[in-house]
């Protein structure tokens, strides 16, 4: 199992112990092998302890995957640039999420800068990007009740100048189908 050690203390923290698997320390700052894949990880800001995501890379194509992520940085940008593809995270629409069922804190949390990315400030994190060997872009982490996959597709596509059905979503019972790169 590989894992931050801010992420393996917060679960000793919490008295879930681990001790049943082999446990990797990451380094948010060094990439690792794992068999032929780079990954590389980043530090992202989110409401957790020492979060970070990752891009994997065969060397010959570069997988970047952004999701539990409160807002967008240059860093967040810088490691995701040059992709040939990318999950994004978009979390919520934020008229669905104000309108909801969820208490006022949640929605605060969620809404905040350690909290979740919005269809909008996916869509500028990926206008940001180099997108120049960009193949696939699939919209993950969509919130059931504070979302709908046609308002992702849409934030998203708006910043490709695509057509939304270009834009795969994953969903949280299959996730999403294969991709060549």
């Amino acid at each position: 199992m590989w894992m931050t050690f801010g992420t393996l203390a917060a679960l000793r923290d919490a008295g879930v112990g681990g001790e049943e698997c082999s446990i990797r320390l990451v380094d948010s700052q060094r990439p690792f092998a794992v068999g032929d894949l780079l990954v590389q990880p980043f530090t992202v800001p989110h409401d957790a302890r020492e979060p970070v995501q990752y891009v994997l890379s065969d060397g010959a194509s570069r997988l970047g995957v952004l999701t539990d992520t409160g807002c967008a940085t240059a860093h967040i940008e810088a490691n995701l640039s040059g992709c040939d593809a990318l999950v994004l995270e978009c979390n919520y629409d934020p008229d669905l999420l104000e309108g909801g069922p969820y208490p006022r804190s949640l929605k605060a949390r969620i809404a905040g800068r350690l909290g979740h990315l919005d269809n909008r400030t996916s869509g500028e994190i990926l206008a940001a990007l180099d997108r120049g060997r960009l193949k696939h872009v699939i919209a993950a982490h969509l919130s059931q009740t504070n979302n709908t996959p046609e308002l992702a597709r849409a934030a998203l596509a708006r910043a490709l100048s695509c057509e939304p059905a270009w834009i795969s979503v994953a969903t949280q019972e299959e996730g999403f189908s294969w991709r060549d790169l």
